[in-house]
Order: C-alpha cells, then structure tokens, then sequence
C-alpha cells in the first residue's frame, strides 16, 4: 500500500489520541465581556415650537369670459367645401361700488423660557424590621452550612480553567459608542398677512378654423367676426391691514 492511501485511510478514521491530547483549548470568558457593541445614548433635549398665524382675504370681482369658436375641416377629401364662420357680438358692462378691506391684527405673547427639565426625585428604600432581619439572618446561616462540598467542587474547576491563558483577546467591546447629546432650541414663527382686491375682468375670445389636407379643387373658408363692448368701472377703496404685535421670551 502506498503512503498516499495511508494517510487518506488516517483522515477517514480520525485524530489518533496522540493527536487529539496536543489540541489546544481557550475557554470563552463571560458573556458581558465579549459583547459586541456596547452603545450609550444620552439625549437631552427641550424644544419649544409656536407659529401662530393671521390671514384675513377681502375680495370684489366681476368676471366675465364669452368664447366663440368654429371649425371646419376637409382631410384625404376631393371637390369639398369646408367653411368655419364665427360671429360674436359681445356687450360688457361691469360696475363695483364698494370697499374691500381686510384688516389682521395678531397679538402674540409667548413664553419659551422655561426649558428646566425635571429629572424626578430619588426615592427612597424602607428600612427592614428587627423580625424581618433576623428570619433573614437565619435563611442565610443554614445555606451557608450546605456550600462546603460546593466549594470544593468549584475548585477542582478553577485549578483546571487557571491552566488556560485566554489572554485580551476576547475582553473589551468590538465597538463602543458613547453618544451624549444635548439641545435646546426655541423657535417662534408668527406671521400675519392681509390682502385686499377690486378686479374686473373680461376676456371675449372668438376663434374659426377652415381647413383641406390633401384634397384637390377644395375650398375652405373661415371667418371671424368680433364685436366687443367693455364697460369696467370701480368705485371704491381696496385696503389691506395687517397688524402684528409679538412679544417673545426665549
């Protein structure tokens, strides 16, 4: 048999005992100390927030909007006639009498200066009786007479572990986060506004369209005709008043 075939029949069967008795062992340490992340936030953080918001609107409007349309078409067609006639005649008469106002008056007191943070009162634990105390003491007293043969057995096992060096390997954090954050922010937003309007409008629209696409011997004719007569007038006053008074403690 050649040396190749002993050594995969060696593998196949396993480590020798010779082998097995020169492994190495590393015992892990306790679970709080290989802990992966240890993070701490400490987030401290006051915020006040006002926006107080006035908006007065005052409006007068006359709108008017006559539309006229035509259309005509010949598409791919011979010896067709297509005619868009559009005829508008438009009277407009638009008047406003009156005021418009709008008037915001906006009175704002804020205070956003009390950014103390209570953290609560420590409490306090009960002392024990006297009774209380002794019942105790004596639980204590007959476990402690059941622990000789414990302690023994516990250091049978510390003389086995002390022959490991674990070494710092595997003490400490991988990652350790320590976030303290502290913020106190004050913020205050009052807005006030006020808008006012007279308008007229008018907006006549008068539109034809005749058309041939692709055709022989056609005709297409559009015609627009348009009268129109406006009359706006407005009479009277468009006023916008906005008043604020703010007063702020941050």
């Amino acid at each position: 048999m050649s040396n190749d075939a002993t050594t995969a029949n060696n593998t196949a069967g396993g480590l020798t005992p010779e082998e097995l008795a020169a492994e190495e062992v590393t015992a892990l340490p306790d679970k709080e100390v290989v802990s992966i992340l240890d993070l701490n936030v400490d987030a401290d953080i006051a915020l006040d927030l006002a926006a107080p918001i006035d908006l007065a609107v005052a409006a007068n409007a006359n709108v008017a909007a006559p539309i006229d349309a035509a259309v005509g078409a010949n598409i791919l067609s011979a010896g067709s006639t297509a005619q868009a006639l559009s005829d508008q005649g438009v009277m407009i008469t638009q008047g406003i009498v009156g005021d418009s106002t709008a008037t915001a008056t906006q009175v704002s007191d804020l205070d956003q200066s009390n950014d103390v943070v209570d953290g609560g009162a420590a409490g306090t634990m009960p002392e024990p009786t006297t009774d209380a105390a002794d019942e105790i003491e004596g639980t204590v007293d007959g476990a402690t007479d059941g622990t000789g043969d414990v302690t023994g057995d516990v250091a049978n096992v510390g003389d086995t572990v002390s022959g490991i060096d674990t070494g710092d390997a595997l003490s400490g954090d991988v990652l350790n986060v320590d976030v303290n954050v502290a913020a106190d922010a004050d913020l205050a937003a009052p807005i006030a506004g006020a808008v006012a309007a007279n308008a007229n409008v008018a907006a006549p629209i008068d539109a034809a369209a005749a058309a041939n696409i692709g055709s022989l011997a056609s005709n297409a004719v559009a015609v627009s005709n348009q009268d129109a007569i406006i009359d706006q007038s407005i009479e009277g006053d468009a006023t916008a008043t906005a008043d604020q008074d703010s007063e702020l403690s941050q």
